[in-house]
């Protein structure tokens, strides 16, 4: 039998290892960015066209390269980070493994202008799909500037899967941004088709994080600073009352290298128990310094995963740190026991026999639920006594319960089916009475029907209602805008400035009036009729773009987008109290909708329950 097994040429076996480490132009990024660091570098500029596909070019005033470097850097597993196996576990560099440069000449046409401070002539060389094709001496400035044009040119399945410009701008500037947070002390600019989007100067963390951010952030930032034997923590986390729906601004960096870890962002969110609502994401920067030697980051290609020797230990001094931050800005809850009602003791009588059924009426309006905290936690109950009995407690004296006139509302349909009668019944047998609404949990609907009910989603049905709603609107520019009597002022970070200037046509199509200001600035003239009652256009604004930039990897045109968007924000959330007749006219919408089983995400806006299932679930 002949021999079968033969070695990969270098081309292709580049181009295999590109697919792990070259994913899209944001990628590129950050390996040139991180190089131009290791470099030395006090100076980085980034410069982008068509979102990285055309171009993506870093110039930097590290180190340079000689001719012979210039060459040796884009064959694989060639490094100047390392030099034997013991290094891997002292890593003080961005890059180490050596096949950054050689994966991205095998998927990119690629030029290289580089020369060390004591030469006076640098070196061009040039790379198309692994082979070089230019190598000769030039004249530039000192540093190393890399253009990697046409990425995928020669891998056209590759290149069809990348998304919209959009989409992978954001990409870009997520990058570019991790890297500027970890070294705030060098300058960066971020070009994108001749417009600056960044310009950031030297400075302080602090005065990093809000030339990133915007100016606005510097008031929601709470330090954090923490020094042991074992690590040292540093950054800052955000104030529970600016946390966001959308994730975003959450960041790991240990030993300046940005990492990303479930199981830390869960510490972070242990340390806000009781201070953020349900679905809500805190701003966090966070820096763990800790010795190479415990930690163990050649795991995956892209180095952002690490692992640590005691994932525990650091699980809780950063849990413990982030609480002291917030205790010492007093943005945790008070532990003052006389002053804390949810520990203070009832007001019980002298009198009152926990052995006694209660015949005291609750005030009009009370809670008759478990709802009410602290109603069937008593002062000398113990826990030893019979389930039974504590059970039996819980519905004592709900017959003296006097309900509100709304919850009177909310239970009349109750009753009235309850004591329905054969004369009431039209000739279905299906009383009117039976038709109301009423609702579960304040999350869902429950509609009656002949056949059984419908359970309604109430957040999904509606964004489906919205959602329809603002596509006809755009489509038609029927939208009605409220002019605001004092107009707003928004201030917004660099990022999000060129997102809605990109937008800023189709969003005044949806009922607002927004008109650009200069700078990172613009004025709120009116916002949509229907959300006229939100007063703070700032907070509502930034919704609608956080919601717009996660379904920008979803190849949607930017009216869908926006339509998406605005009904995610601007729909009925959960938990959210509705009448009867709030319900009976978001049922008759959505069923008037062209699409009415589905929200926008996909999410079943009802399913149907027959009572012929129910009667099979009693064992019928």
């Amino acid at each position: 039998m002949a021999d079968i097994i033969q070695l990969l040429p270098d081309a292709i076996a580049n181009q295999i290892a590109a697919g792990e480490v070259i994913q899209r132009p944001a990628s590129v990024v950050k390996e040139l960015l991180e190089n131009a660091v290791d470099a030395g570098a006090t100076e980085i500029k980034l410069i982008i066209k068509e979102a990285g596909k055309s171009l993506i070019q870093v110039i930097d005033n590290g180190c340079g390269m000689s001719e012979t470097d210039a060459r040796m850097s884009f064959e694989r597993h060639a490094t100047s980070k390392i030099r034997g196996a013991e290094d891997l576990f002292a890593i003080k560099t961005m890059g180490f493994r050596g096949e950054a440069m050689a994966s991205i000449a095998a998927v990119a046409q690629v030029e290289m202008r580089t020369r060390p401070h004591d030469q006076e002539l640098g070196n061009r060389l040039v790379i198309e799909a692994s082979e070089v094709k230019t190598q000769e001496a030039c004249q530039c400035v000192a540093g190393t500037s890399l253009a990697v044009k046409n990425l995928f040119y020669n891998v056209p399945a590759r290149r069809n899967f990348l998304k919209s410009n959009a989409a992978e701008m954001r990409h870009v500037v997520e990058e570019f941004q991790r890297i500027a947070l970890a070294n705030p002390e060098l300058f960066f600019s971020l070009h994108h088709n001749n417009n600056q989007i960044f310009h950031l100067s030297p400075g302080n963390l602090r005065q990093r994080v809000v030339a990133v951010f915007g100016q606005g952030t510097n008031k929601k930032l709470v330090p954090v600073e923490e020094d042991t034997d074992v690590l040292k923590l540093h950054g800052f986390v955000g104030k529970p009352e600016f946390s966001k729906k959308t994730r975003g601004e959450q960041y790991f960096f240990v030993n300046d290298r940005f990492i990303k870890s479930g199981y830390l962002n869960h510490a972070v969110m242990t340390a806000y128990e009781d201070l953020l609502p349900k679905d809500q994401y805190p701003l966090y920067i966070i820096f763990i310094d800790i010795d190479p030697g415990r930690i163990d980051i050649n795991v995956h290609p892209t180095k952002q995963e690490i692992k640590f020797d005691d994932e525990r230990l650091v699980y809780n001094y950063l849990k413990v740190s982030i609480r002291h931050a917030l205790g010492q800005f007093s943005i945790t809850p008070s532990m003052d026991f006389d002053q804390e009602t949810a520990f203070s003791k009832p007001n019980i009588p002298h009198s009152f026999n926990p052995e006694t059924p209660r015949t005291e009426t609750r005030p009009s309006g009370a809670s008759a639920g478990l709802g009410n905290s602290g109603s069937s936690w008593r002062s000398g109950d113990s826990f030893d006594k019979p389930r039974t009995q504590d059970w039996q407690k819980l519905y004592e004296g709900l017959d003296q319960f006097t309900p509100s006139e709304d919850e009177q509302m909310q239970q009349e349909p109750l009753t009235l089916q309850s004591k329905a009668t054969s004369e009431d019944k039209d000739d279905s047998g299906f009383n009117n009475q039976q038709r109301a609404p009423y609702q579960l949990h304040a999350t869902y609907i429950i509609s009656p029907i002949k056949s059984g009910f419908l359970l309604i989603d109430q957040q999904a049905a509606h964004e489906r209602i919205l959602y329809e709603k603002y596509l006809r609107m755009m489509e038609n520019r029927s939208s009605l805008t409220q002019k605001a009597l004092f107009p707003h002022t928004l201030q917004l970070s660099t990022l999000d400035t060129e997102l809605l200037r990109e937008i800023l046509e189709q969003i005044n199509h949806l009922g607002f009036d927004i008109q650009e200001f200069g700078g990172n600035t613009f004025v709120v003239h009116g916002v949509p009729a229907d959300a006229a009652g939100q007063s703070d256009e700032q907070n509502m604004v930034e919704t609608l773009l956080s919601q717009y930039k996660s379904n920008l990897d979803l190849r949607l045109d930017v009216g869908e987008n926006l339509a998406r968007s605005m009904a995610r924000s601007a729909a009925t959330k959960r938990g959210q109290g509705l009448s009867v007749s709030e319900m009976e006219s978001l049922i008759d919408q959505l069923f008037a909708c062209d699409v009415p089983y589905k929200s926008p995400a996909g999410r079943h806006c009802f399913i149907t329950i027959e009572l012929d299932e129910l009667d099979k679930r009693f064992g019928g």
